[in-house]
C-alpha cells in the first residue's frame, strides 16, 4: 500500500519547500500540482483549444493522462506518455494554465488524476485543500502555518534579496487578505482537516521543520 503525506496551509508558510526536502529524505514523489495544471494548459494549447473555449476544455479533458516521475533525482512530467517537462514553463502556457485552471472541469479531472499516482505511489502533496479534498484519506495529514509577521518577513527577505523594492507593511496586509479569500471560498476553502497536526513555523527553520514533519510520519508508520 502507498503511503501519502498531504501538507496544506495558508500561503508563504514554506509549504513547498518542506514537501519538496521532505520527499528527498523519504524517497517520496513530491506532486507538483502547479505542473501538473501546465500539463493540461500545454494539451490545449497543442489542441487549438482557446482559454475562453470551456466546452472543448471540458471535452478534452478525457483525453488527458498526467502523471509526474522522477529521473535522476529531477522532476519529469508525463503527458499521454510523453515526457513534456521542457516546454511546460514558457509564458504562453503559464498563461494558459491560470486561464484554465479557474473550470471546475479542469480542477475535477487534475484531482482525479492526483488521486489515482497517490494510489500506486508514495507522494507528498501540498496545496490548500490536499487533506480535506484532494487526499482525504492520506495516512499523514499536516497543517503547516506561520504568524502573518513571520510570513511577511520571509516574502520581504526573499523580494529584497533580488532587489526587489517592496514594504514590508504592505506584504503582511496582502497575506492576511489572501488567507481570508483562501479561507471563505465557496469551493474548497482553507482549514484544517481534522486529523490533521498542526505545525506552526514561525519559531523554526527550513530543516526542524523537516525534521519534526518526518517524526510525524515515522511515528504514523510505527502505528500502522
Amino acid at each position: 500500500m502507498s503511503m501519502n503525506i498531504a501538507i496544506d496551509g495558508p500561503a508563504g508558510a514554506g509549504k513547498s519547500t518542506i514537501a519538496k526536502k521532505l520527499a528527498a529524505k523519504l524517497g517520496f514523489v513530491y506532486v507538483d500540482t502547479g505542473a501538473m495544471y501546465r500539463a493540461m494548459a500545454y494539451y490545449f494549447l497543442n489542441h487549438g483549444i482557446k482559454a475562453e473555449e470551456e466546452e472543448k476544455i471540458a471535452s478534452a479533458c478525457d483525453s488527458v493522462d498526467v502523471t509526474i516521475a522522477y529521473q535522476d533525482g529531477a522532476q519529469q512530467v508525463i503527458l499521454n506518455g510523453e515526457n513534456i517537462t521542457a516546454y511546460i514553463r514558457t509564458e504562453e502556457v503559464g498563461n494558459m494554465a491560470s486561464a484554465t485552471s479557474v473550470y471546475p472541469v479542469v480542477r475535477t479531472k487534475l484531482v482525479e488524476l492526483q488521486r489515482k499516482l497517490a494510489e500506486s505511489t508514495d507522494v507528498i502533496m501540498d496545496g490548500r485543500d490536499i487533506g480535506t479534498c484532494v487526499l482525504p484519506h492520506a495516512q499523514v495529514k499536516i497543517y503547516l502555518t506561520a504568524s502573518s509577521k513571520t510570513r511577511a518577513e520571509r516574502r520581504y527577505e526573499e523580494l529584497t534579496a533580488k532587489g526587489v523594492a517592496c514594504e514590508f507593511d504592505a506584504i503582511e496586509k496582502d497575506i492576511i487578505e489572501r488567507d481570508y479569500r483562501d479561507m471563505h471560498r465557496e469551493t474548497s476553502p482553507l482549514k484544517q482537516a481534522k486529523d490533521a497536526v498542526l505545525v506552526d513555523s514561525s519559531e523554526m527553520n527550513i530543516e526542524e521543520v523537516v525534521a519534526a514533519i518526518r517524526a510525524i510520519y515515522e511515528e504514523k508508520k510505527a502505528c500502522m
